[in-house]
């Protein structure tokens, strides 16, 4: 049984937080992105937007729409 009060899980849960974000930090300076990774990362993301926005679209049937968003999800790399 935890018997932590709520103000100290509130902060360890904080400081695991901050461990995580610290150990994230770390790894991704220890690796940097090549410029294809970075590129295909930032197309992926574009992809992901332009996918979002098709779905809005009220000219389309639902299937319609649907069929272009996973042709467009295709294209990622």
């Amino acid at each position: 049984m935890n018997n932590l009060d709520p103000e100290d899980e509130a902060f360890n849960e904080i400081e695991r937080m901050s461990n995580i974000r610290k150990e994230s930090v770390k790894m991704t300076m220890l690796k940097p992105k090549t410029a294809e990774e970075f590129y295909d990362e930032l197309r992926n993301k574009v992809l992901d937007e332009v996918v979002q926005e098709v779905l809005k679209m009220k000219a389309f049937g639902q299937d319609t729409l649907n069929s272009l968003a996973i042709y467009i999800k295709e294209m990622k790399k």
